[in-house]
């Protein structure tokens, strides 16, 4: 027997989405199996790896801990937002140039968790960046090379932040 489903309305990457599910959902799979925004990926499922990071209402969450129900009428950034009209995003280039990204399974979290804390402080020391990643695991890198990344994204980027987004 299948779960009642709720209309659900949110506002993803700026663009207002309606889904049906089950309240209890999880955001993960909505935004990959109804939305298929499948740039957010699955590491633990348990909110303990961070690969699942997006930004809800400018926060930074673990989308496989949040029932969509709780998502409802809100503002979601993926991975997927942040290139806009076909430019990458300064973190987006950085990790390409710096080498930050490997097999691909951190890279979503750890670029919107990077995101947000240049959202936050757009010109972060090295040991902020590492406090600001520190909810995202990543098996492939050793890390230098993502807070390398963050760090020269940090000082292409004006202290404005001309790609934060906040609705499109």
């Amino acid at each position: 027997m299948s779960s009642p489903t709720d209309t659900i309305e949110l506002n993803v990457n700026g663009e207002n989405r309606i889904v049906s599910a089950p309240a209890m959902k999880r955001l993960l799979d909505v935004l990959r199996e109804d939305l298929q925004l499948t740039g957010t990926k699955e590491g633990c499922g348990e909110g303990e790896c961070g690969s699942c990071s997006v930004r809800m209402n400018g926060e930074l969450v673990n989308s496989c801990l949040v029932p969509v129900l709780q998502a409802a009428n809100s503002r979601i950034e993926t991975v997927e937002g942040l290139a806009r009209d076909g430019v990458l995003h300064p973190l987006q280039q950085a990790f390409l140039y710096c080498g930050g990204a490997q097999c691909g399974i951190c890279t979503p979290g750890m670029l919107m968790a990077a995101k947000h804390l240049l959202a936050k402080n757009p010109q972060p020391t090295m040991a902020q960046i590492r406090e600001g990643l520190s909810g995202n695991l990543c098996r492939c890198t050793g890390f230098m090379r993502i807070f390398e990344s963050v760090l020269s994204a940090a000082t292409s980027i004006s202290g404005t932040d001309q790609w934060e987004t906040h609705a499109r």
